[in-house]
């Protein structure tokens, strides 16, 4: 088995999530007492989080690419940016390690292309929902035609993702507003939901939907795990 690198923090809410699934594939797949072999490095999220809204990116990747070198020291053979947003600065991180890259859009498509999908709603950080890095990779490199709500949608969603998933706040009334924005976006033409933003998880699930859901948390870590084992790692059960 592989050793995964975390770069995680970007909140430790969902990192926690992370150690969890990763733990539960190494189990589930390999049986026993299998665990995942991880190194993590957490970042404080609030540093990072002032850069994100300042629009320092150069600054938050500085903060990205310092974890990523230690890791890679520490002996990752692979790394995960723990975090739909913080692959804004993916490119700039896959430059400066030697280690291969797990990006989470690429877990996301490969999941999308399972269903029927092809036009999914996109909730998220501002970030990600507004700027090209995430939903531009979706089109051009698999061809989906990536939906996200209208501007006073985007900014409910992502005051509920920094101002109460980020703190372990899970409230109904967030809920209800996560389903009707995706309500609205069914209404114009979207076949699917991605949760694309690693909190999301905790406000909603496939059960709260009827059309097909992509926690990318979960799709993520898959993937990962899947690099870690490889084919021979794989337990006969699969």
């Amino acid at each position: 088995m592989k050793t995964l690198g975390l770069i995680g923090g970007m909140s430790w809410e969902s990192t926690a999530l992370y150690y969890r699934h990763l733990n539960e594939l190494a189990r589930h797949r390999q049986g026993g007492l299998h665990s995942a072999k991880l190194l993590l490095f957490s970042v404080d999220f609030a540093e990072l989080a002032e850069r994100q809204h300042a629009g320092d990116w150069a600054g938050a990747a500085e903060m990205v690419l310092d974890a990523a070198r230690r890791l890679e020291r520490a002996g990752a053979d692979a790394l995960m940016i723990c975090s739909n947003t913080m692959h804004r600065v993916a490119e700039a991180v896959e430059e400066n390690i030697s280690i291969p890259l797990i990006h989470i859009a690429d877990a996301t498509a490969r999941a999308i292309e399972r269903t029927p999908s092809r036009r999914p709603a996109l909730l998220a950080t501002r970030f990600t929902m507004e700027q090209d890095f995430y939903k531009e990779r979706l089109r051009s490199r698999y061809g989906y035609d990536v939906i996200v709500p209208e501007e006073g949608g985007r900014e409910r969603i992502h005051h509920i993702i920094y101002d109460e998933l980020c703190r372990g706040i899970v409230r109904p009334e967030s809920r209800s507003i996560y389903l009707n924005e995706i309500a609205c976006l069914q209404a114009i033409g979207a076949d699917g939901v991605i949760l694309g933003c690693t909190e999301i998880t905790m406000l909603i699930g496939p059960q709260d939907v009827a059309v097909p859901v992509f926690d990318t948390t979960r799709l993520h870590a898959e993937c990962a795990y899947d690099f870690a084992i490889g084919a021979e790692g794989r337990s006969s059960s699969e």
